[in-house]
């Protein structure tokens, strides 16, 4: 199936952006970080994900509520989409209300085959600049699927034993203000009839990001606030909305974990000292 996507490997977008400072304190009451966000106070790491956010007319979503395919990325025939992980690398600070600079690269697709099946692969390099220049170098990973019959969910990874561990509050409010404040309209993470009644999800899905910025801000905390040099996560098993969820750390490799002692996110962050 990725042979018929060749010609979307090169395939490059641009785009200008801000990120106000309405919008950062907004997201610090999301994720539920204290600090004084003011125009030109540092964009914490992985903020830029507010920015660029989807233009398109209602009549231009597809059922699921992304944009439909066929634009920049490739209109894989699958219909489930997934955030499905990413590495970063910080090499200069963003500042609230300057103007961000996005160079966006597909840089490949591949067909693999899982225990879900046909599953298609699309990285996407980003490089964002600001006024410090290059700020970030980023590679994303898309996966799509095909629509499962029912929830089969992937193989159970048991937590490790945590240096620390914080309980953090999951509901519906939560994944709303996120979706808001991302303009992310998937129904997987607002419509519970869509997410339960289509997807075959047993709840409404806690964001990729969001599970990965939470993680972020948890780990700085214990850092006072330092900026990593690195960092990559990756999606292993769905969270979601009733989950007693949990985020912990064993050195530099941190955790999100659901009320099983699962983990649904993995992350590694490097801190260059």
């Amino acid at each position: 199936m990725s042979d018929a996507f060749g010609a979307w490997v090169g395939r490059v977008e641009e785009a200008r952006d801000r990120i106000s400072a309405k919008q950062a304190r907004q997201m610090a009451a999301t994720l539920g970080v204290a600090g004084d966000f003011h125009d030109g106070a540092p964009l914490p790491p992985l903020w830029h994900w507010m920015g660029w956010t989807p233009e398109a007319a209602m009549a231009e979503l597809g059922p699921d509520g992304h944009p439909a395919r066929g634009g920049f990325l490739p209109p894989v025939p699958l219909e489930r989409r997934m955030w499905a992980g990413g590495r970063l690398r910080f090499l200069a600070p963003l500042r609230i209300g300057e103007e961000l600079f996005r160079r966006s690269e597909i840089l490949k697709v591949s067909e693999k085959t899982g225990t879900t099946g046909r599953m298609v692969f699309v990285t996407v390099r980003h490089d964002v600049h600001g006024a410090a220049g290059l700020a970030v170098e980023e590679e994303q990973d898309i996966v799509f699927i095909a629509m499962p019959e029912r929830f089969a969910p992937p193989p159970p990874v048991a937590a490790p034993v945590a240096e620390w561990s914080e309980a953090v509050a999951m509901d519906e409010v939560r994944l709303f203000r996120y979706s808001a404040l991302t303009f992310n309209a998937h129904r997987i993470h607002f419509d519970l009839p869509y997410a339960t009644g289509v997807e075959k999800y047993p709840g409404l899905v806690v964001h990729g990001p969001m599970q990965a910025m939470l993680l972020m801000e948890a780990a700085r905390a214990r850092r006072g606030g330092a900026v990593p040099e690195g960092y990559r996560f990756r999606g292993v098993r769905p969270l979601f909305h009733f989950d007693a969820t949990r985020l912990q750390g064993v050195g530099d490799s941190l955790a999100t974990v659901n009320g099983d002692g699962l983990v649904c996110m993995q992350a590694e962050i490097a801190w260059g000292d």
